[in-house]
Protein backbone atom coordinates (compact mmCIF):
# COMPACT_ATOMS: atom_id res chain seq x y z
CA UNK A 1 0.00 0.00 0.00
CA UNK A 2 2.88 2.35 0.64
CA UNK A 3 3.94 1.99 -2.99
CA UNK A 4 0.48 3.24 -3.99
CA UNK A 5 0.80 6.18 -1.60
CA UNK A 6 4.08 7.07 -3.30
CA UNK A 7 1.85 8.46 -6.06
CA UNK A 8 0.31 10.99 -3.66
CA UNK A 9 2.32 14.23 -3.63
CA UNK A 10 2.34 17.29 -1.47
CA UNK A 11 1.10 19.73 -4.14
CA UNK A 12 3.40 22.54 -3.07
CA UNK A 13 6.57 20.47 -2.54
CA UNK A 14 6.07 17.98 -5.39
CA UNK A 15 7.29 15.11 -3.22
CA UNK A 16 5.47 11.92 -2.18
CA UNK A 17 3.70 12.04 1.18
CA UNK A 18 5.52 8.83 2.06
CA UNK A 19 9.08 10.09 1.69
CA UNK A 20 8.13 13.39 3.36
CA UNK A 21 6.96 11.51 6.45
CA UNK A 22 3.33 12.56 6.14
CA UNK A 23 2.00 8.99 6.47
CA UNK A 24 1.69 8.38 10.20
CA UNK A 25 0.44 4.81 9.72
CA UNK A 26 -0.85 2.41 7.10
CA UNK A 27 -2.58 -0.84 8.01
CA UNK A 28 -4.15 -3.45 5.74
CA UNK A 29 -6.32 -6.33 6.92
CA UNK A 30 -6.31 -9.77 5.34
CA UNK A 31 -9.70 -8.95 3.84
CA UNK A 32 -8.37 -5.84 2.10
CA UNK A 33 -9.53 -3.12 4.48
CA UNK A 34 -7.06 -0.23 4.47
CA UNK A 35 -6.67 2.32 7.26
CA UNK A 36 -4.30 5.24 6.69
CA UNK A 37 -3.57 8.15 8.97
CA UNK A 38 -1.85 11.26 7.64
CA UNK A 39 -0.04 14.02 9.51
CA UNK A 40 1.38 17.41 8.51
CA UNK A 41 4.18 19.67 9.75
CA UNK A 42 1.88 22.10 11.58
CA UNK A 43 -1.62 22.27 12.99
CA UNK A 44 -2.38 25.14 10.60
CA UNK A 45 -1.12 23.78 7.27
CA UNK A 46 -3.26 25.12 4.41
CA UNK A 47 -6.54 23.17 4.34
CA UNK A 48 -6.72 23.17 0.54
CA UNK A 49 -3.31 21.47 0.29
CA UNK A 50 -4.31 19.04 3.02
CA UNK A 51 -7.61 18.22 1.32
CA UNK A 52 -5.81 17.38 -1.93
CA UNK A 53 -3.47 14.96 -0.19
CA UNK A 54 -6.20 13.18 1.76
CA UNK A 55 -8.45 12.94 -1.30
CA UNK A 56 -5.61 11.73 -3.53
CA UNK A 57 -4.62 9.10 -0.95
CA UNK A 58 -8.21 7.85 -0.87
CA UNK A 59 -8.40 7.72 -4.66
CA UNK A 60 -5.18 5.79 -5.27
CA UNK A 61 -6.01 3.21 -2.61
CA UNK A 62 -9.64 2.79 -3.64
CA UNK A 63 -8.51 2.09 -7.22
CA UNK A 64 -6.52 -0.99 -6.18
CA UNK A 65 -8.37 -4.23 -7.05
CA UNK A 66 -7.27 -5.96 -3.85
CA UNK A 67 -8.72 -3.22 -1.61
CA UNK A 68 -12.20 -3.71 -0.16
CA UNK A 69 -12.63 -0.58 1.95
CA UNK A 70 -10.59 2.59 2.48
CA UNK A 71 -10.38 4.76 5.58
CA UNK A 72 -8.05 7.73 5.13
CA UNK A 73 -7.99 10.50 7.71
CA UNK A 74 -5.84 13.49 8.60
CA UNK A 75 -4.86 13.88 12.25
CA UNK A 76 -3.80 16.83 14.40
CA UNK A 77 -5.07 19.53 12.03
CA UNK A 78 -7.49 22.38 12.71
CA UNK A 79 -9.70 21.44 9.73
CA UNK A 80 -9.35 17.66 10.05
CA UNK A 81 -13.03 17.05 10.76
CA UNK A 82 -14.18 18.93 7.66
CA UNK A 83 -11.50 17.43 5.42
CA UNK A 84 -12.03 13.87 6.60
CA UNK A 85 -15.81 14.08 6.36
CA UNK A 86 -15.66 15.63 2.91
CA UNK A 87 -13.26 13.04 1.54
CA UNK A 88 -15.17 10.13 3.07
CA UNK A 89 -18.39 11.42 1.50
CA UNK A 90 -16.65 12.10 -1.84
CA UNK A 91 -18.21 15.54 -1.53
CA UNK A 92 -15.47 17.76 -2.96
CA UNK A 93 -13.72 20.75 -1.41
CA UNK A 94 -16.56 23.25 -1.80
CA UNK A 95 -19.09 20.98 -0.11
CA UNK A 96 -16.62 20.06 2.64
CA UNK A 97 -16.08 23.75 3.41
CA UNK A 98 -19.62 24.91 2.75
CA UNK A 99 -19.85 28.68 2.83
CA UNK A 100 -16.06 29.06 3.04
CA UNK A 101 -14.70 27.67 -0.25
CA UNK A 102 -15.63 29.28 -3.56
CA UNK A 103 -14.20 26.76 -6.02
CA UNK A 104 -12.78 23.27 -6.36
CA UNK A 105 -9.02 22.76 -6.41
CA UNK A 106 -8.30 21.87 -10.03
CA UNK A 107 -6.76 25.25 -10.83
CA UNK A 108 -4.67 25.23 -7.67
CA UNK A 109 -3.36 21.78 -8.58
CA UNK A 110 -2.43 23.02 -12.05
CA UNK A 111 -0.56 25.98 -10.60
CA UNK A 112 1.62 23.69 -8.52
CA UNK A 113 2.19 21.18 -11.30
CA UNK A 114 3.34 24.12 -13.42
CA UNK A 115 5.81 25.11 -10.71
CA UNK A 116 6.99 21.51 -10.48
CA UNK A 117 7.55 21.48 -14.23
CA UNK A 118 9.63 24.65 -14.06
CA UNK A 119 11.68 23.26 -11.18
CA UNK A 120 12.17 20.07 -13.17
CA UNK A 121 13.39 22.10 -16.12
CA UNK A 122 16.13 23.55 -13.95
CA UNK A 123 17.05 20.13 -12.59
CA UNK A 124 17.48 18.79 -16.12
CA UNK A 125 19.21 21.83 -17.63
CA UNK A 126 21.76 22.59 -14.92
CA UNK A 127 23.84 19.45 -15.58
CA UNK A 128 23.79 20.21 -19.31
CA UNK A 129 25.12 23.73 -18.77
CA UNK A 130 27.66 22.47 -16.23
CA UNK A 131 28.89 19.99 -18.85
CA UNK A 132 29.54 22.81 -21.31
CA UNK A 133 26.29 23.31 -23.22
CA UNK A 134 25.80 26.97 -24.07
CA UNK A 135 22.48 28.06 -22.47
CA UNK A 136 21.35 29.55 -25.78
CA UNK A 137 21.79 26.15 -27.42
CA UNK A 138 19.21 24.63 -25.06
CA UNK A 139 16.49 26.19 -27.20
CA UNK A 140 17.47 23.80 -30.01
CA UNK A 141 17.41 20.64 -27.92
CA UNK A 142 14.54 18.17 -27.63
CA UNK A 143 13.72 15.93 -24.69
CA UNK A 144 15.18 13.08 -26.72
CA UNK A 145 18.53 14.88 -26.87
CA UNK A 146 18.86 14.85 -23.08
CA UNK A 147 20.62 11.89 -21.41
CA UNK A 148 18.18 9.64 -19.54
CA UNK A 149 17.79 10.42 -15.83
CA UNK A 150 15.31 10.33 -12.98
CA UNK A 151 14.92 14.11 -13.29
CA UNK A 152 14.12 13.85 -16.99
CA UNK A 153 11.48 11.18 -16.35
CA UNK A 154 9.93 13.40 -13.70
CA UNK A 155 9.92 16.40 -16.03
CA UNK A 156 8.17 14.35 -18.71
CA UNK A 157 5.48 13.30 -16.23
CA UNK A 158 4.81 16.84 -15.06
CA UNK A 159 4.56 18.08 -18.65
CA UNK A 160 2.17 15.27 -19.49
CA UNK A 161 0.01 16.20 -16.50
CA UNK A 162 -0.27 19.71 -17.94
CA UNK A 163 -1.12 18.40 -21.39
CA UNK A 164 2.20 19.62 -22.77
CA UNK A 165 4.37 17.66 -25.25
CA UNK A 166 6.55 15.14 -23.43
CA UNK A 167 7.76 12.83 -26.22
CA UNK A 168 11.34 12.62 -27.50
CA UNK A 169 10.66 15.12 -30.28
CA UNK A 170 9.28 17.81 -27.96
CA UNK A 171 11.37 20.90 -27.31
CA UNK A 172 13.29 20.83 -24.04
CA UNK A 173 12.33 24.40 -23.16
CA UNK A 174 8.66 25.29 -23.52
CA UNK A 175 6.32 27.92 -22.16
CA UNK A 176 4.50 26.23 -19.24
CA UNK A 177 1.19 27.79 -20.20
CA UNK A 178 1.11 27.16 -23.94
CA UNK A 179 3.76 24.56 -24.66
CA UNK A 180 5.35 26.89 -27.23
CA UNK A 181 9.11 26.32 -27.58
CA UNK A 182 11.25 29.00 -25.95
CA UNK A 183 13.31 30.99 -28.45
CA UNK A 184 17.02 31.51 -27.88
CA UNK A 185 16.47 35.12 -26.79
CA UNK A 186 14.09 33.97 -24.07
CA UNK A 187 16.34 31.26 -22.62
CA UNK A 188 18.04 33.36 -19.88
CA UNK A 189 14.73 34.54 -18.47
CA UNK A 190 13.20 31.06 -18.70
CA UNK A 191 16.15 29.42 -16.95
CA UNK A 192 16.17 32.13 -14.30
CA UNK A 193 12.51 31.52 -13.52
CA UNK A 194 13.09 27.77 -13.47
CA UNK A 195 16.02 28.14 -11.07
CA UNK A 196 14.09 30.49 -8.77
CA UNK A 197 11.13 28.10 -8.70
CA UNK A 198 13.32 25.09 -7.87
CA UNK A 199 15.09 27.00 -5.12
CA UNK A 200 11.78 28.03 -3.58
CA UNK A 201 10.38 24.50 -3.62
CA UNK A 202 13.56 23.04 -2.10
CA UNK A 203 13.61 25.70 0.63
CA UNK A 204 9.98 25.02 1.53
CA UNK A 205 10.67 21.28 1.55
CA UNK A 206 13.53 21.75 4.00
CA UNK A 207 11.38 23.90 6.27
CA UNK A 208 8.52 21.40 6.24
CA UNK A 209 10.83 18.48 6.99
CA UNK A 210 12.32 20.35 9.93
CA UNK A 211 8.93 21.34 11.34
CA UNK A 212 7.59 17.79 10.98
CA UNK A 213 10.63 16.34 12.78
CA UNK A 214 10.17 18.89 15.56
CA UNK A 215 6.47 18.07 15.88
CA UNK A 216 6.72 14.28 15.76
CA UNK A 217 9.47 12.19 17.29
CA UNK A 218 9.03 9.09 15.14
CA UNK A 219 9.53 8.66 11.41
CA UNK A 220 6.51 8.24 9.17
CA UNK A 221 5.75 5.12 7.17
CA UNK A 222 8.04 5.13 4.14
CA UNK A 223 9.84 8.32 5.23
CA UNK A 224 13.21 9.17 3.73
CA UNK A 225 15.75 11.73 4.87
CA UNK A 226 16.54 14.95 2.98
CA UNK A 227 18.21 14.46 -0.42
Amino acid sequence: MLSALDLVRDPELDEPVTTLGFVASCHVSAAGDVVVRLRLPTYFCAPNFAFLMVADAYDVLAALPEVRTVDVALEDHFAADQINAGVAARAGFVAAFDGEAAAELDELRRVFVTKAMLAGTDQVCRPLVAAGTDPADLSRLTLGDVPPSVDLDRLRRRRAELGLPSDDGAALLVDPGTGTPVAAAGVPRHLGLARLTRTGIEANTGICRGMLQHRYAGAGAGEEGPG
